[in-house]
């Protein structure tokens, strides 16, 4: 066939906009102490999930107790539980393809209806009976020609042609990212769609669930013999072959190629910045990967790696490879786990290719012939494509919008049905959205090492600051308390926790630095606003309040490198230790208000908390786990967590209304917010319950706007 077409064919890694070389080292992320922070924070947290991975598996009868909830941990974590229902996959064969050894059909089905996967399927023309089966799921290679995708099933074409002249059925499929539909695995990575964590999704699972699906098309054919299938594929390939081969058992034999690394590499070495959403499932239960290889034992299995691959690093394969390997020993089948490194970068090599073929002959065919023939790619692009139109009813575009369920909040009809919802989100709360959380009360986990930084008096008023330990290792914040000079803090009414994000900080310092300059020297302090102090200092001198204030991490003295790109991979890195900045963030201000009950004088004094924006929801979240709130004032409150703050799987349960209606019961609740439609359940939660006006009020902005 002719080779003059002119192709934009484009290959590349799991991150398909760029290749990011990364040394065994931490990335830098810049110099600041926030910084530092960081860095030892995500090493420490790296240390310990990894030093937990399978540390509770002493023997097999340990393994064989505990294997079952893995594997439904991880169906969890890819939004697979509740199992999608398995509805008919409508499969069309809208062509074929001869060669003098093999046929290639050109085939689609709906995994779910409208979630279009296409594939090629390769058939031996030679058959005796029923064949062995490969299910081969495609790395990252774009094929695209006059803004038309040809899907990367064409670019990997040549592992389809091989196993067929071979005697295997083969089943190539198209990704949702680069297949001839082209969705999206580039949700955190590129379109800063957070929400993707709040609703628990990841594209991840649309790749696992299609090679589910797969099995089932391929279990179809009477070319194939049911019980002799395997799978592979490389890069994103590799890392798909890892799902479905501990997901599910009808996969007897896997060789996932450049597809796994440790979560060390990920985190501190900083390979997640050379991948795309597709690499991971959402680490609500704070695996490291071995754990995910484990649950292919006892099935052979075969890691498959080159020593120079930048973005899976060779320690972190020979870690997972390690600790897989003793689950191996404990079921007496070492010899069906193989670890094969051969010389190379991130590239599909023949050297890959032919220890996987002896793999699969020696465990699908029981025999280990020669292998006389190269993997070389046969066909033009053009000659593979499935559909000649896509379909109208496509899904795979927007699969992200229904992918997962989310939670649909019912008003309860009385107070014991309300106390039973109240329970189940506030265990989901601590279960699945805040599980990363040193514990789950972090009013008395830990020492809080409260210290007072400096007290001063200026213009009538005290201003003090204290450092305190929000979490170990080194999470050390700053709490600033402002009030009437000469008043003995014992006698305060109530004391008013204010959550700041960049913009409140910026201001408070404007605030209170005509005053207290000398002591905020350290602080690169913005021009003074003297209009706001007097405000401020006119409504504390009339008053016995306490105004005190904190910048959870990555604000203000802990920020952290503004660069939007590190700022992305910096969240990225959270949810790979089962967490997300914003969650981490609700943790630091309900220390925060443990801190101020430590500070001599206000043990007993009535405490409130006040947040703008993103920051109204942290403190909304804060003063769930937080004794004794009296008060919660939320400026600008989004309505959904789709827009923010961004807490792990929180849509899964609940939504910020629900939240509201939560803290409302136990809390006086204001929200300032122009825009009052998007507070119907919590009122009519108010209503049905028989709450007083003052539990919950909505006024509009300009009615909270004072300090």
């Amino acid at each position: 066939m002719t080779r003059s077409l002119s192709l934009s064919i484009t290959i590349m890694s799991c991150c398909i906009s760029s290749v990011i070389a990364v040394e065994s080292k931490w990335v830098d992320l810049g110099s600041s102490r926030g910084d530092d922070m960081l860095e030892a924070y995500f090493r420490a947290g790296t240390a310990e999930l990894t030093e937990n991975c399978l540390s509770e598996i002493k023997t097999l009868e340990d393994w064989q107790a505990k294997k079952g909830e893995y594997r439904r941990q991880l169906f969890e974590m890819l939004g697979l539980d509740p199992l999608p229902k398995k509805t008919p996959l409508v499969a069309t064969i809208t062509g074929m393809v001869d060669h003098e050894q093999f046929t290639v059909e050109k085939v689609h089905f709906q995994s779910r209806p409208g979630l279009y996967v296409t594939g090629n399927l390769y058939v031996p023309k030679q058959r005796d009976g029923k064949l062995p089966a490969i299910l081969y799921v495609c790395g990252h290679g774009r094929v695209k020609i006059d803004g038309i995708s040809y899907g990367n099933k064409t670019h990997y074409q040549h592992h389809g042609g091989w196993f067929a002249r071979n005697g295997y059925v083969c089943l190539t499929i198209d990704t949702l990212q680069l297949g001839e539909i082209e969705g999206i695995h580039h949700g955190t990575y590129r379109e800063k769609m957070w929400w993707w964590n709040a609703r628990g999704y990841t594209s991840a699972g649309v790749e696992a669930w299609n090679c589910i699906r797969s099995l089932d098309y391929l279990q179809s054919r009477a070319e194939v013999d049911p019980d002799r299938i395997g799978v592979t594929g490389r890069s994103g390939g590799g890392a798909y072959s890892w799902w479905i081969s501990a997901l599910d058992e009808r996969i007897k034999v896997s060789v996932p190629v450049a597809g796994i690394t440790s979560l060390k590499n990920h985190v501190v070495d900083g390979c997640v910045e050379g991948h795309c959403d597709c690499m991971y499932m959402v680490n609500t239960y704070r695996w490291d990967f071995p754990l995910l290889a484990a649950l292919v034992a006892p099935r052979p299995l075969l890691i498959s790696n080159t020593d120079r691959d930048r973005i899976f690093p060779l320690d972190g394969v020979v870690d997972v490879y390690t600790k897989a390997r003793r689950i191996y020993e404990l079921h007496g089948k070492v010899a069906n786990i193989g670890l094969q490194i051969c010389e190379g970068p991130h590239k599909d090599t023949q050297p890959l290719r032919v220890p996987a073929f002896h793999w699969f002959n020696r465990f699908l065919k029981d025999e280990q012939p020669l292998i006389e023939t190269a993997a070389t790619k046969l066909f033009e692009p053009q000659d593979l494509k499935v559909f000649e139109k896509l379909p109208d009813d496509e899904q795979n575009t927007r699969i992200q919008e229904t992918f997962t369920e989310t939670a649909d909040a019912a008003v309860p009809e009385d107070v014991n049905e309300w106390t039973a919802q109240k329970q189940r989100w506030m265990t989901a709360l601590r279960e699945k959205v805040f599980r990363g959380w040193p514990s789950h009360e972090p009013a008395t986990h830990g020492d809080l090492a409260v210290e007072e930084v400096f007290s001063a008096e200026s213009k009538g008023l005290r201003l003090a600051a204290y450092d305190f330990t929000s979490e170990e290792p080194g999470i050390v914040l700053r709490l600033h308390l402002v009030h009437q000079a000469g008043l003995d803090r014992a006698k305060l009414d109530r004391v008013v926790l204010s959550a700041l994000d960049e913009e409140s900080w910026t201001e408070l310092l404007a605030t209170i630095g005509p005053a207290f300059a000398e002591q905020l020297q350290t602080e690169e302090l913005p021009d003074g606003d003297q209009s706001k102090f007097d405000e401020l200092a006119k409504m504390l001198k009339n008053s016995k309040i306490g105004m005190a204030y904190v910048a959870p991490r990555g604000i203000g003295p802990t920020a952290w490198n503004p660069d939007q790109r590190k700022q992305t991979q910096i969240r990225r890195r959270f949810m790979l230790l089962g967490q997300t900045r914003d969650g981490m963030r609700v943790w630091d201000v309900a220390r925060a208000a443990a801190a101020i009950r430590k500070i001599g004088g206000l043990k007993d004094v009535a405490l409130s908390m006040r947040g703008r924006r993103h920051m109204a929801g942290v403190a909304l979240y804060a003063s769930l786990f937080t004794p004794k709130v009296a008060q919660l004032d939320l400026h600008e409150l989004p309505t959904s967590h789709r827009d923010g703050p961004i807490f792990l799987n929180v849509l899964r349960f609940l939504d910020i209304p629900q939240a509201v209606a939560m803290a409302a019961e136990q809390s006086k609740v204001s929200i300032h917010e122009d825009d009052q439609s998007g507070w119907e359940y919590p009122r009519q939660v108010a209503t049905k319950l028989g709450w007083t006006e003052e539990r919950l009020q909505i006024h509009s902005k300009a009615a909270g706007s004072s300090s």
